[in-house]
């Protein structure tokens, strides 16, 4: 006996529903943890329940939680050697900018290991000087320099006026350099 087309429908949205309820936050926990971004911990995630959709286990389910996690280690070596080979073709690329004089090797920074920690705790300085400071005036502060905004357009974004925005600007700089000057 065939299923009717929206009978065949209905059993695979009910299976998509439940494969999403039973694995959704396991999936994403297994995913956050190999991977830094939050969409891309969740496409990886979309991405098994449409491979196991289309490619269903052949054990009427008694494997399928060994199965999902099957298919999600073989995305994440997938996406590795995807990675691999950008990191390898932008390297390979650098090199000829080098080699053909349009690019400077002055200009190509090395990121060690002590060099990236250097980077993590100044950042963490900086924002615990920036929490120092009023809130309005830490976001003004953080709109003009970092999010690259007018003044004219924060002044109007706050109801205050340019002169007061370039104020809390100037406020902020002597307080970070005071800050880090005195170190």
């Amino acid at each position: 006996m065939h299923q009717r087309p929206q009978e065949a429908d209905s059993g695979a949205t009910d299976q998509a529903t439940d494969l999403d309820r039973k694995f959704r936050a396991p999936l994403l926990a297994y995913f956050s943890k190999r991977v830094l971004n939050r969409n891309e911990a969740e496409d990886l995630t979309q991405e098994v329940f449409i491979r196991l959709l289309h490619h269903p286990d052949r054990n009427g389910g008694q494997t399928v939680e060994a199965y999902v996690f099957t298919i999600a280690a073989n995305l994440l070596r997938d996406r590795a050697k995807s990675v691999s080979g950008m990191v390898d073709r932008t390297s390979q690329n650098v090199d000829l900018l080098v080699e053909t004089g349009h690019y400077s090797p002055s200009l190509i920074e090395d990121r060690d290991p002590e060099r990236v920690l250097l980077g993590k705790e100044t950042i963490e300085d900086v924002l615990e000087a920036l929490g120092e400071l009023s809130e309005r005036t830490r976001d003004v502060f953080i709109l003009a320099r970092l999010e690259a905004m007018q003044h004219r357009e924060i002044a109007d974004m706050y109801g205050i006026s340019v002169s007061s925005v370039e104020k809390m600007i100037m406020k902020a700089m002597v307080h970070l350099g005071a800050r880090f000057l005195a170190r």
